[in-house]
């Protein structure tokens, strides 16, 4: 892998990456649980790793768990639930970058570096979090739910955000903190990058697949601007 400044487009996914939203979203899902008469008593790890593993996949976990809990409804009819109290979260409780993440933003945007956020979240959830944190302003492109069919692993969130910015030639790079989102980079093209800790279970999975591994954005970007 060459230098951060070596790379013209920088992809990135968003919840867990950028900001410190998991929390948030894992507390939606479990209330959204509880509402139903059906709660969980899965601790973040725990939901990290069933809510990652594919698309709708909190709700394959959480019917193993009660399966009597899409009787009379569905999974796309609870998940606009859990969209709706996760939004009553985000306007309540404060947000805060990941480790690294506005250094890195600031830095590409300083070098006028091309950016990309590729997300699954909807974009009235990215409006409200970009007024709470103004330094994603400086990112180039926003691709949200609406703007594609296939969430990843797919990769075509990411293709759209590399047929918008990139030129022919260009250098790529992304950065996800699950499988199917690398899944998605590799698939688009990009070199891949897992931010994640050094304890998560599938980076070694990750790094057969062709990825490199850090802790955090800033690790990466300390690591690869003191190496130049």
């Amino acid at each position: 892998m060459d230098s951060v400044l070596d790379y013209q487009l920088y992809l990135f996914d968003f919840d867990g990456l950028l900001v410190d939203t998991e929390q948030l979203h894992y507390a939606a899902y479990m209330e959204m649980a509880r509402g139903q008469g059906f709660p969980l008593t899965w601790d973040f790890q725990r939901f990290c790793q069933v809510a990652h593993s594919k698309p709708m996949g909190f709700f394959d976990g959480w019917q193993k768990e009660h399966p009597r809990a899409l009787e009379g409804t569905s999974k796309e009819m609870l998940y606009e639930e859990k969209k709706r109290l996760y939004v009553e979260l985000l306007q309540k409780k404060p947000l805060e970058f990941m480790e690294g993440a506005e250094v890195l933003i600031n830095a590409l945007d300083l070098h006028r570096i091309k950016s990309a956020v590729v997300t699954n979240s909807p974009k009235e959830q990215i409006e409200l979090i970009k007024q709470a944190l103004p330094a994603l302003q400086k990112i180039s492109l926003w691709i949200t739910r609406e703007d594609y069919s296939q969430p990843k692993p797919s990769p075509e969130g990411y293709l759209k955000a590399i047929a918008l910015l990139a030129k022919p030639g260009d250098k790529i790079i992304g950065f996800e903190d699950t499988l199917k989102g690398l899944k998605a980079l590799l698939a688009a093209g990009a070199d891949a990058v897992l931010i994640c800790p050094k304890d998560t279970g599938y980076i070694s999975e990750a790094k057969k697949m062709g990825a490199k591994h850090f802790e955090s954005l800033l690790i990466f970007y300390s690591y690869f601007t003191s190496t130049r």
